[in-house]
């Protein structure tokens, strides 16, 4: 088990370094090179700029039970068809059960803004955000230890 993170935006890079070296479990920051990262306990990947290139690389190196950080509903979905689990900045951990549905919020909010319309934006960070993600990762990998 490895933690692979979508890094470019991340705001959580903090919270999951001290969770996996709790656990001493590698983890793989992807980002583009226009983003650095040394916090001296990841391993960074650095890819070219193109469009989603961070997203194909970290689906690429993902294996059957990682765990993949991203905000990404699109790479949450490839990445759940490789048998890893997924989890957003915010504590929602992507399933099966509620992939479709988030695909197709995202579909809608898409086509509305390409008609002209305006979709809401993010709220602020809360210190709530934080505390969630870290409560639902470790909820992630004490399950995982336990197969």
């Amino acid at each position: 088990m490895r933690i692979l993170v979508d890094a470019d935006a991340c705001p959580v890079k903090d919270i999951i370094v001290k969770v996996a070296k709790e656990y001493k479990l590698d983890v793989l920051m992807f980002m583009d090179t226009s983003h650095i990262i040394d916090d001296g306990y990841s391993k960074t990947i650095i890819v070219g700029k193109g469009r989603d290139s961070v997203d194909f690389a970290l689906v690429n190196e993902a294996k059957q039970g990682d765990i993949v950080v991203t905000q990404d509903y699109g790479v949450a979905a490839m990445v759940l068809s490789k048998g890893t689990f997924a989890i957003n900045q915010n504590g929602l951990i992507f399933t099966n059960d509620n992939i479709d549905s988030l695909l197709m919020q995202r579909y809608v909010s898409y086509k509305v803004r390409e008609s002209g319309g305006k979709t809401s934006n993010p709220k602020k960070r809360t210190y709530f955000n934080n505390f969630n993600f870290e409560k639902n990762l470790r909820k992630i990998i004490e399950q995982n230890l336990k197969r």
